[in-house]
C-alpha cells in the first residue's frame, strides 16, 4: 500500500433515533485523535424513523460527516456495499453504530492495520486479547454459528461476524463489487469472496461490550437465524459449485 491519505469508515444505521447522535459524536471524537484524515460515511438503511432528520442536523457539527440513506429498509449488508461505492479512502471499513464496539479500541485497530498493511483486518471475539462481555444467549448462537462457517468454509479466521473490518481500498472494491448477500451473512460472503481471490486476511482483539443499542434490533432471533444459515448456505453453493464469485484475474480496476 502507497502513502495512506484518506481513512473512509462506513456506519450503517437502522431505526437508531435514540443513540445515533451521541454514538457520533462518540466516534468522530475518537477519529479526531488521529493523524489521518477521515470520512464518516453513514448509510441510513430505511427512513424508519428521525435518524435521517437527525443526522442531517448534525452534519455541519461532525467533521467529515457524508450521509445517505434510502426510502426501503435493504438489510446490513446491502446498506455497508453501498457505503463502500461511495468511500473515497485508502482505507475503506465499516463499524456498527451502536455502542458495543469501544471507540477507544478502534484507534489502536487502525493504527494496527496502518502499520502492519494487510489487505483485510478483522475485529475477532476469539482473539485471545479481546474483552467480550455479552449474554449466554448471544454466546451460544455465536458459537453455533461460527461451527457452520468452520463445517463450510476453509477459512483462515475464528471468528467472522464483528462488526469492525478494515480493507485496503483495492480490496474492498474488487471484493463489494461481487457481494450479493444484503442481510447478516454478508460478513461471511466477504471473508469468503476475499479468500477466493486470493487476499489476506488477519484478525486483531477487539473490546465488545453489549448494550442493547446496537443498529440490528434482535426482535425475532429464530427468523434471523433461518435468513442467516439460507444466505450462508447460497454464498457456499456460488463458491464451490456456480464459481459466481469469479476470480483474481478479474480484480475491479479502481
Amino acid at each position: 500500500m502507497g502513502k495512506i491519505k484518506l481513512l473512509s469508515l462506513v456506519v450503517p444505521a437502522f431505526k437508531q433515533e435514540k443513540t445515533i447522535v451521541k454514538n457520533l459524536q462518540n466516534l468522530s471524537g475518537v477519529l479526531s485523535t488521529l493523524t489521518l484524515k477521515y470520512e464518516i460515511i453513514v448509510v441510513v438503511d430505511g427512513f424508519c424513523d428521525k435518524t435521517y432528520d437527525l443526522l442531517y442536523n448534525l452534519k455541519p457539527k461532525i467533521k467529515g460527516l457524508k450521509i445517505y440513506g434510502y426510502e426501503k429498509n435493504m438489510g446490513k449488508g446491502y446498506a455497508v456495499k453501498y457505503g463502500v461505492e461511495k468511500a473515497k479512502g485508502d482505507i475503506i471499513g465499516f463499524i456498527d453504530a451502536g455502542m458495543d464496539i469501544d471507540r477507544n479500541n478502534l484507534v489502536k485497530f487502525i493504527n494496527h492495520f496502518i502499520s502492519s498493511s494487510p489487505d483485510i483486518l478483522i475485529g475477532s471475539k476469539a482473539h485471545p486479547q479481546s474483552k467480550v462481555n455479552y449474554s449466554l444467549k448471544r454466546k451460544i448462537l455465536s458459537k453455533g454459528y461460527r461451527f457452520v462457517i468452520k463445517s463450510l468454509f476453509s477459512l483462515p479466521v475464528s471468528d467472522t461476524q464483528v462488526g469492525l473490518k478494515l480493507f485496503n481500498r483495492k480490496v474492498a472494491k474488487d471484493v463489494f463489487s461481487r457481494t450479493m448477500v444484503s442481510g447478516f451473512a454478508f460478513d461471511i460472503e466477504v471473508l469468503s469472496i476475499a479468500i477466493s481471490l486470493g487476499y489476506k486476511i488477519e484478525e486483531a482483539p477487539i473490546s465488545l461490550k453489549l448494550t442493547g443499542q446496537s443498529s440490528i434490533k434482535y426482535d425475532n432471533y429464530l427468523k434471523i437465524i433461518i435468513t442467516m444459515l439460507l444466505d450462508t448456505l447460497r454464498v457456499w453453493f456460488r463458491l464451490n459449485i456456480l464459481n459466481t464469485y469469479g476470480n483474481k484475474k478479474e480484480v475491479v480496476k479502481i
